[in-house]
């Protein structure tokens, strides 16, 4: 890609507000590398290949590592859409705002119901696997009670980093950034030069896993591996308003989230898979959590000590980022009327200039969660596997909703552009979406049909109640925020600084 050398006017970060129909109510303390560290912090690589490391190899062996490659290559290109979309739409909320800004009201609406309840889901599951770490870290005997006070926690504590700023978030979301770094890229780098036990051909090796069959069954039955890692760099655009130039520096932030945890989980996954001394016990599903195993082997006592200090700062930075985005996105929705409620929902502190009752429900939602987890330890997984479904399926409605919009005619107008290849880009995107959505609502194979559909009944059930809502009390009534403008808002942008510069 190459920038055309022309000099071109942009609009103020004020101003481009204004054409969108909105005032500035929020501090714009957020710099480039601080959106990037809330974007990596919620992605979390740390997070993604501890929770899956065991499962992946017992699945799909070694090999199963090629899927961060797969899965991270498709989720670059729905971020280059995200990141056309909110260099024109540089407003808080993310998902909701883009989709009702590029279909409409009721779209946006289911837009926003399934990614709320997605991201909600991912608090509550992030907050219960860093639990874990937590108790090894204090010596604290794992028990459904530990568990759930351990998880009480990190919400709460989220909660309170939260209320005392955007400049608070940032930073803490850096820490997380640094503590990710050295957790993944570090640890993973140690284990490769230092303590390798495999050979590298070991990647290339299925150890079995496929049984009597082909290995492909096996090999997409593993995909989970990369499809839990690479999300969460759409929450960059989440808190567009606190950004200074976020049209500039949102849709490239969002990309090297994308690049710089693809890395990390490269070297974190393969570090660890190296570095097993009984992999065929792992893969045989005899050790469903070899990390601890395999950090006190090759750092010892001390090291492995240190490595839970890391990872619960890890943990505790993408809660907190996960919570920042998801209180965004309720602000957003409530700003234009769109929830019961709204009016609370969309204060914001006259001092420190956050969403505060959004954030209250940010916590309190996930408080609930983990109660009911508490009473039924199974529910974990359910939630788990649906966070990710829902993630993607509301990620897919605005791909579409863009794609639809080029075949109408819009050409984005924010200053990052993909130009000519756009719509090529926004295509393929799709196709990898849907690609990735029936890998994750393909039904398990256990002969339990409640188990085996788990995913799409969650669901059925978020996608009915938020029809039920929409069609019953017609929230989208009640707004009169603009929608379906993106062609108006691209032309009336380019009447105010003639062309934008454009990616070619």
């Amino acid at each position: 890609m190459s920038r055309n050398s022309e000099k071109q006017t942009v609009l103020e970060d004020g101003e481009h507000l204004s054409v969108l129909g909105y005032e500035d109510h929020f501090n714009r303390s957020m710099s480039f590398w601080a959106n990037f560290a809330l974007g990596f912090t919620y992605l979390s690589p740390l997070v993604g290949v501890y929770s899956l490391f065991a499962t992946a190899l017992a699945v799909g062996g070694p090999p199963s590592i090629f899927w961060i490659f797969i899965v991270g290559a498709g989720q670059l290109l729905v971020s280059l859409v995200f990141g056309e979309v909110v260099s024109q739409y540089p407003i808080h909320g993310g998902i909701y705002p883009w989709a009702r800004r590029l279909w409409g009201r009721r779209y946006a609406w289911m837009a926003a119901w399934v990614y709320i309840w997605a991201m909600i889901v991912t608090i509550t599951a992030v907050a219960e696997y860093g639990s874990g770490f937590l108790a090894s870290l204090f010596g604290i005997e794992v028990t459904p009670l530990s568990t759930l006070l351990l998880t009480l926690v990190l919400l709460l504590v989220a909660l309170l980093l939260n209320f005392s700023g955007t400049k608070t978030m940032a930073r803490v979301a850096q820490i997380g950034l640094a503590a990710e770094l050295l957790g993944v890229i570090g640890v993973g780098l140690y284990l490769l030069i230092f303590q390798r036990k495999q050979p590298f051909s070991v990647f290339f090796d299925t150890m079995g896993v496929q049984g009597d069959g082909g290995y492909a069954t096996a090999f997409f039955g593993a995909a989970l591996a990369g499809l839990f890692l690479f999300y969460g760099f759409e929450a960059c655009g989440d808190v567009a308003e606190e950004v200074e130039r976020p049209a500039h520096r949102i849709p490239r932030a969002m990309i090297l989230t994308i690049l710089v945890g693809g890395v990390s989980a490269l070297f974190s996954f393969g570090g660890y898979v190296l570095a097993a001394p009984d992999l065929s016990a792992i893969v045989a599903g005899k050790d469903a959590d070899p990390i601890p195993h395999i950090l006190e082997l090759t750092l010892g006592p001390i090291g492995a000590k240190v490595f839970l200090v890391v990872a619960v700062t890890a943990f505790l930075s993408c809660v907190l980022s996960l919570q920042a985005a998801a209180s965004r996105l309720l602000y957003s929705f409530a700003r234009d009327g769109m929830l019961p409620g709204h009016r609370w929902l969309s204060k914001v502190t006259p001092r420190t200039k956050v969403p505060a009752n959004a954030l209250v429900v940010a916590c309190t939602v996930p408080v609930l969660l983990a109660l009911l987890i508490f009473v039924n330890e199974d529910l974990l997984n359910s939630v788990t596997a649906f966070a990710v479904l829902g993630i993607y399926v509301a990620f897919q409605m605005v791909v579409l909703a863009a794609l639809r919009q080029r075949i109408k005619g819009w050409r984005p107008a924010g200053p990052f552009s993909l130009g000519r290849w756009g719509i090529v880009v926004n295509a393929l995107a799709l196709a990898y979406g849907l690609f990735a959505m029936y890998l994750l609502a393909k039904p398990g194979s256990s002969g339990n049909p409640f188990t085996d559909g788990i995913v799409l009944i969650g669901l059925g059930i978020v996608l009915v109640t938020g029809l039920l809502y929409l069609f019953l009390a017609r929230p989208d009534r009640k707004s009169t925020a603009a929608a379906g403008d993106a062609i108006a808002v691209a032309e009336e942008i380019r009447a105010r600084t003639g062309s934008v510069r454009t990616l070619s």
